[in-house]
């Protein structure tokens, strides 16, 4: 999660990471955090065999941890990237790998690992789990370990992922967009090659900011590396940051972006099922009389009228309110007061999960996201447990899951474009499939984007060439136990 859209996002609109509400302690640490002049060095891969009841069957594995090193022009390591490998003995060279990455940037891969669809899981993010919450992994039942491989990575920074120069120069080698494509791809390479497996198809999976990686390193590995892409899965992606912003004073793209998902929460609090036919309605107003009365502007009386009864509906948020915004209802006033009355906040990652505002007469908010929070403890502490005592990869290190320095140092300049690379990988490339899922809830990334972007590609000789699932709940809809199968299906179904 950091996921980017679970990117963390520094701001309510912005994805996972977008590391939202950031922690101010957090934040303050020294930038030089993480730069080991005189550590230990890693141990080499350890391995444990291991089984879980996966689709109602025994998959009985191997769970390895290790890592790779990255080096510079001159071969020179620069930073070691741990992986957590999950492979069935004995299977056939063409068994499937998918090689998986959360978001940020700064976020660890342990959410799509112990939440998603690694074969053990840690219960969070579900309401009513809190940091304090015993961090017992249990076997998941909607893993995908039964049809295909999985490699989880960190990038540098995060976990136990580490880099070897200076602060500067790692901002320079890691943190910028063209970079972290780069080296990643490196890694993904070097893992096939030490572990001959070249000849399996390969996949890529991607939560958040994940999301916004996975179109950049498919093209970057078919076109530089030489290692083609089978299909790709995005999870709750961030895919285009200047429709999601609200920079733009002019734009209508946030609102109607946002929202769907705000109208999703409030029928889900409502005990209505979410499903298509019950967001169609609300879709195709966002995209027809939203518009032309969001243009007319607050100037026109009626436009703004009209446009303001139809948003507090959709919310369910106070009309009087609604209409002194103008119907322009950000996400975070939608958070905090569809339950002011009981003193509650809901999640940007989903509005239905809350925990009590701390400070319910502030005037501004003065709060992290509720979720996010509460993801911390049992996330870190399956992890550090998994990887040091029941693999025995002894390492002496701080494991971040998020890492709060990671995104502050971040270069944004939004040049690069996932989009873009998005067509041009599936261009050359027929065969690969494309999974886009999301839950309804979602305003870290909402789903409505990623459906904008599907409507404005072109066939390119099939229809439906990328696919778009939807699930109840938010940014981590894995988490709701009722999801796992459902999405486990879908994505099964388009392996090979």
């Amino acid at each position: 999660m950091i996921a980017a859209c679970l990117a963390l996002a520094l701001g309510a609109s912005t994805p996972m990471i977008a590391l939202h509400a950031q922690d101010k302690d957090a934040a303050a640490k020294s930038e030089g955090e993480g730069y080991a002049k005189d550590f230990k060095p890693f141990p080499a891969a350890k391995s444990v065999q291991q089984s879980a009841v996966i689709g109602g069957k025994r998959v009985n594995y191997t769970a390895t941890v290790g890592s790779i090193p990255v080096k510079d022009s001159k071969g020179k390591t620069i930073g070691e990237v741990v992986y957590t490998a999950y492979t069935v003995p004995g299977a056939a060279r063409n068994r499937p790998v998918t090689f998986a990455f959360n978001g940020g940037p700064g976020a660890s891969s342990v959410y799509l690992n112990l939440g998603a669809i690694g074969p053990k899981r840690v219960q969070f993010g579900a309401e009513g789990d809190t940091p304090s919450d015993s961090p017992v992994l249990t076997d998941n039942a909607g893993s995908w370990l039964d049809f295909t491989d999985l490699v989880f990575i960190d990038p540098i920074g995060t976990g136990f992922s580490r880099s070897r120069v200076d602060p500067d120069q790692t901002k320079k080698d890691f943190y910028t967009a063209d970079k972290d494509i780069d080296y990643l791809s490196r890694v993904v390479y070097n893992w096939l090659l030490q572990n001959k497996r070249m000849e399996s198809p390969k996949y890529l999976v991607g939560e958040s900011y994940g999301g916004y990686r996975l179109p950049r390193l498919a093209y970057h590995l078919e076109t530089q590396v030489g290692v083609g892409i089978s299909g790709m899965t995005m999870v709750s992606p961030y895919l285009d940051p200047p429709a999601i912003g609200e920079a733009d004073s002019l734009s209508p793209l946030p609102w109607m972006i946002n929202l769907p998902a705000m109208a999703a929460g409030h029928f889900e609090r409502e005990g209505k099922h979410l499903d298509a036919a019950l967001m169609n309605p609300v879709e195709e107003y966002v995209r027809t009389q939203f518009v032309t009365d969001f243009l007319a502007g607050p100037k026109d009386k009626a436009a703004t009228d009209r446009l303001s009864a139809k948003v507090a509906e959709l919310t369910g948020l106070d009309p009087a309110m609604v209409r002194r915004m103008n119907g322009r209802i950000d996400i975070g006033t939608y958070l905090r007061d569809i339950r002011r009355d009981q003193g509650k906040i809901g999640s940007v990652y989903d509005s239905n999960y809350t925990v009590y505002d701390p400070f319910p007469a502030s005037a501004y908010p003065e709060y992290n996201d509720p979720l996010l929070n509460t993801l911390i403890a049992p996330t870190t502490s399956a992890m550090v447990d998994f990887v040091t005592r029941v693999v025995g990869w002894d390492v002496d290190a701080p494991y971040n899951a998020l890492s709060y320095e990671v995104n502050q140092n971040w270069k944004r300049d939004n040049t690069d474009t996932p989009v873009k690379d998005l067509r041009k990988a599936i261009a050359i490339d027929p065969k690969m499939t494309v999974n886009i899922v999301h839950g309804w809830d979602d305003l870290s990334c909402p789903y409505f984007a990623s459906k904008l972007i599907i409507a404005q590609m072109p066939t390119f000789g099939v229809q439906n060439r990328i696919k778009l699932h939807m699930y109840p709940g938010g940014h981590m809809f894995y988490a709701r136990p009722d999801n796992q199968e459902p999405l486990r299906r879908d994505i099964m179904a388009t392996y090979k």
